[in-house]
């Protein structure tokens, strides 16, 4: 089963005076990225919500936010000086460093500086948060859940896609097989042409080594060898798309031994036709690749 590593879930709830907004969205990467921005006066929470995530998802870019308000009156916001003043300095430094450079900056506000993570409390610092850190991370799986649908359904789509990608692959292997039976006897003749005047011009010469060296060169101009190698990697793809798991990484390393048997067949070709073919090997081989940027 095919899993996109784009998706997106939300979800909303509420104990208490407490009011909150999850937002859980993801797109590709080469490993699990997980970045998180939860309240930090809730011990346990980001901790607990990056165990959660790394059980659950193997592979993405994942941003997990988290919106939390208290209802007026429970309890009085409050600053924290300390990370206030540090703001304050490197908002200062980077006006400087713009003056120097002649680029107009406009004033940040209050409101923009209060609302950069850590200057606002919004949670009593001789409040029980257990209950609340419960609540939160009681809801994380079926926010994941909701965002594991949504990537399975992205995952349908794209495995419809590889699966189309591979098949056009398939025909072009089809015609390069019916290219390369069609000059067989043709290459044979040649051969044996370049043997005889070979032969005729080189007296003395030891007819054996010739004949082996015009095999190396024949050798080297087959691409069935290829072309097997090809069928191989496409029925590897098509069973990779059904296993379990993730399998993106996997898909990615076939496709590069995809495109370096494309690569031959395009230097050994030594015709029109068969050249055209590997050109087509490679455009589609590329186009699935792009796909498989995206497969967790």
């Amino acid at each position: 089963m095919v899993n996109s590593m784009t998706g997106f879930a939300a979800a909303t709830g509420g104990q208490g005076p407490y009011r909150w907004a999850w937002e859980l969205r993801s797109v590709n990467a080469k490993g699990l990225d997980l970045r998180l921005r939860v309240p930090d006066w809730i011990g346990g929470l980001e901790q607990g919500a990056r165990a959660e995530l790394a059980r659950r998802i193997k592979r993405g870019n994942i941003s997990l936010n988290l919106r939390l308000t208290r209802e007026a009156g429970d309890a009085p916001f409050q600053v924290d000086s300390d990370m206030l003043h540090a703001i304050l300095a490197a908002l200062k430094q980077v006006e400087r460093a713009a003056k120097e450079q002649n680029l107009p900056l406009r004033p940040a506000s209050a409101a923009e500086v209060m609302g950069m993570r850590g200057v606002l409390q919004t949670g009593p610092a001789d409040e029980d948060t257990g209950p609340l850190l419960k609540a939160l991370l009681g809801e994380l799986p079926a926010l994941i859940d909701a965002f594991d649908e949504m990537r399975a359904g992205e995952g349908a789509s794209l495995a419809a896609v590889l699966h189309d990608q591979l098949g056009a692959i398939e025909a072009l292997i089809a015609d390069a097989m019916r290219e390369a039976d069609a000059r067989q006897g043709q290459m044979a003749v040649s051969l044996r042409s370049n043997l005889a005047r070979v032969m005729d011009h080189s007296e003395g010469a030891d007819e054996a080594r010739v004949a082996q060296e015009l095999a190396l060169i024949a050798v080297k101009a087959d691409i069935r060898e290829e072309l097997d190698r090809l069928e191989a990697h496409v029925l590897a793809a098509r069973d990779l798309l059904r296993a379990e798991g993730p399998i993106g990484r996997k898909l990615d390393f076939l496709m590069q031994e995809f495109n370096r048997e494309a690569n031959t067949l395009c230097s050994k070709s030594q015709s029109t036709a068969l050249t055209r073919i590997g050109l087509d090997l490679k455009a589609t081989i590329d186009q699935m690749r792009e796909q498989v940027q995206n497969v967790e």
